[in-house]
């Protein structure tokens, strides 16, 4: 056994059990108070790096391509419900409708 890609692959489902969550929180909340872009920002290169060392390492067919990438997708939908989240507080402060 590759106890090296095991616990690599260990990390990457604990981190990505968080994501659906945050993303549930982002859409019921519309709102972007609490969120920082920044670490989403940060979050996203390395899951980019990681999936990147997977397709240098293993190629196409590597079996960390598939966690690194369901990770990178749900950390990117967060991060654009951060923005309609941010419309939706700017519209809420000048009296708009949210």
């Amino acid at each position: 056994m590759d106890w090296a890609k095991f616990f690599e692959t260990m990390m990457l489902v604990c981190f990505g059990a968080a994501w659906p969550l945050s993303l549930i929180k982002s859409w019921r909340s519309r709102t972007a108070k609490g969120k920082s872009i920044g670490f989403s920002a940060v979050v996203l290169v390395g899951y980019a790096s990681g999936i990147l060392k997977v397709l240098i390492a293993d190629g196409i067919t590597g079996f960390l391509l598939i966690p690194y990438s369901i990770n990178f997708l749900m950390v990117a939908a967060d991060a654009a419900l951060y923005f309609r989240n941010k419309k939706l507080d700017a519209a809420r402060a000048y009296g708009g409708k949210a």
